[in-house]
């Protein structure tokens, strides 16, 4: 059965190994198995029979009492196991004492103990520009060893247009609140309901900037401690800034060289680089809604080319449509969808 359920799969359209990954197996797998002629039945039976050294169940539940003995319940089978040891009684083995606790669900950590635990970032949906904002703080190398320039950018993840920067000698929360405050005050947007996300450094959380939030009626949005991927944006953007051919390999001369440098960039980035996550047009042109002829130029122009040579083609032409739609920290349930 389970064979036919894997056929039905790739004929829908679906890759072998992802429609095994989904139960379980692997693609080579079920090759052997259709080798050796099976008739669609799952061979993963499992063993018929308990291995012979399998403890029995008085030692079983002489595990879980030991282990839940004011003298050992706040440790763990790691320290369990060598002081009984001390004590001459041996139970069993770190590993099977975790396995007999995980199946009596008595693994949990104690209050004292308990790992810190930080919600995931709520979910943000952009369907235009000035709807969400990502910023980040970035070092650029000076030329005195040891100290850096900073580099804050502020960049809308719906046209992905950077939309406010500055550079400073420091790092510090006025001088964020600051950029905040003067990027809000070039745009002509309603910022009421503006999404500002950006990780938890002190400049991010410090009071100054939350106070320029508010009265700015802009909402705060942070990652998670150290969790680079929850502000994937300005993670990108920096990589793209770095890895410019013209960025400098060894450092910055001056405040202005790093100043003038990164305002070359925000015009090249916005205006000239075709960004592949938004249909390859400028920021600009998406932040403007000129993308819209752009791309529909290129459909079609893609369509006449195939209408001029058909045979050169063995299905549909690109899709240039636009990308309504983007999702900053998107809901695992619905990323898998």
């Amino acid at each position: 059965m389970i064979l036919v359920l894997i056929d039905e799969a790739v004929t829908s359209g679906a890759r072998l190994h992802r429609a095994c990954n989904i139960l379980g197996l692997r693609a080579r797998t079920v090759q052997r198995w259709r080798q050796q002629g099976e008739q669609g039945f799952d061979r993963r039976l499992g063993p018929k029979t308990a291995p012979r050294n399998k403890l029995s169940p008085a030692e079983r539940q002489a595990v879980l009492e030991v282990s839940q003995r004011p003298k050992y319940r706040e440790l763990s089978p790691k320290q369990i196991v060598p002081r009984l040891a001390d004590d001459g009684v041996f139970l069993a083995s770190e590993s099977t004492m975790y396995r007999i606790l995980h199946e009596a669900d008595a693994l949990h950590h104690r209050e004292p103990s308990r790992p810190r635990t930080v919600a995931r970032p709520r979910e943000h949906v952009a369907m235009g520009p000035y709807e969400v904002w990502s910023w980040d703080i970035t070092y650029l190398r000076s030329a005195v060893r040891g100290a850096f320039y900073y580099l804050y950018l502020v960049e809308d993840i719906w046209s992905r247009k950077i939309v406010g920067w500055a550079v400073h000698e420091e790092e510090s929360m006025d001088l964020a609140s600051q950029l905040i405050d003067d990027t809000a005050a070039t745009v002509n947007c309603d910022r009421n309901g503006l999404v500002l996300h950006s990780d938890n450094g002190g400049p991010m959380k410090g009071s100054t900037m939350l106070a320029t939030l508010q009265r700015l009626g802009i909402v705060a949005s942070f990652s998670r401690p150290h969790v680079s991927d929850d502000n994937p944006y300005s993670e990108s953007l920096f990589r793209t800034l770095k890895l410019r051919p013209e960025y400098p390999r060894g450092a910055f001369a001056s405040l202005e060289a790093a100043r003038q440098w990164v305002a070359d960039f925000v015009a090249w980035y916005n205006g000239e680089h075709l960004h592949s996550s938004i249909g390859f047009v400028t920021p600009e042109d998406r932040h403007t809604g000129r993308d819209i002829d752009i791309l529909t130029a290129r459909q079609k122009t893609y369509e006449s080319a195939r209408k001029r040579h058909p045979e050169r083609w063995s299905r549909n032409t690109r899709n240039w449509q636009r990308v309504e739609v983007v999702k900053l920290n998107p809901e695992k349930e619905k990323a898998a969808a």
